[in-house]
């Protein structure tokens, strides 16, 4: 049976982005039909970070608008068997949206992949609403400051009034020795602040940014600590 996995952050900077990419091409590397819908209209950067920017022609508005078929704005990554990609629209949405079309779009997609993995726009606004729709649950990426902390909790109580019970955390850009000396909030604190079950915490590394400015999913290399880390969080929420 299919699963709609949404990706949000209460604040933009936590590497959302990033974890779509490499959670959908995880997924991808076990045999599994993954699609990455990007759903941060106006502020379109997953196909930068797959390195397939220069063949979006059409995107996930024109796809919810009806101006094209669902098959003419997928973007198949031939590095893996079978993920493909919807950029998002370079423009934000003018109001003639709604949850609905993305519900009967998701809807549409369960038909045709094992995964579909939507990464939200950041904060809580109607971009939220409108991406949350359809989706199973949801994974939380923030990172260890109390502000990006207070951001996900916020946007954890939005997402239960939105009817989403199941939620993960994700713990980005750990710098454990900030962590130790005191200076950023350690993980019992966390896990205290935040209701969603913690299913993965990814240290800082510049490798990360790396891939992503090269456009290449950093998963993509085999037997490094980051690809069997992102092994560990897909085995996590997979098992809840």
């Amino acid at each position: 049976m299919s699963k709609v996995h949404l990706i949000a952050s209460g604040k933009g900077g936590t590497g959302k982005t990033m974890f779509a990419v490499n959670y959908g091409a995880s997924l991808a590397k076990r045999g599994y039909s993954v699609v990455i819908l990007d759903m941060d209209m106006g502020m379109r950067n997953l196909d930068l970070y797959c390195g397939l920017e220069n063949n979006v022609v059409y995107d996930v508005y024109d796809v919810l608008t009806g101006v094209c078929r669902i098959k003419q704005a997928l973007i198949k990554d031939r590095r893996f068997e079978s993920l493909y990609l919807m950029a998002a629209s370079p423009n934000r949405d003018d109001g003639s949206l709604t949850p609905l079309h993305m519900k009967v779009l998701c809807d549409k997609l369960r038909g045709m992949y094992d995964y579909i993995i939507i990464d939200a726009p950041s904060g809580i606004d109607d971009g939220l609403i409108m991406a949350a729709a359809g989706a199973d649950d949801c994974i939380l990426v923030t990172t260890p400051e109390y502000s990006s902390l207070r951001d996900a909790d916020s946007l954890d109580r939005e997402l239960l009034k939105l009817g989403i019970s199941k939620r993960y955390l994700v713990l980005n850009k750990v710098i454990a020795e900030m962590m130790t000396a005191g200076y950023a909030p350690r993980l019992k604190d966390i896990t205290a602040m935040l209701r969603p079950s913690l299913v993965g915490v990814i240290q800082m590394d510049e490798n990360i940014h790396i891939s992503t400015n090269l456009g290449v999913p950093i998963v993509l290399k085999d037997d490094t600590y980051i690809q069997k880390n992102f092994d560990n969080i897909v085995d996590r929420i997979e098992s809840l």
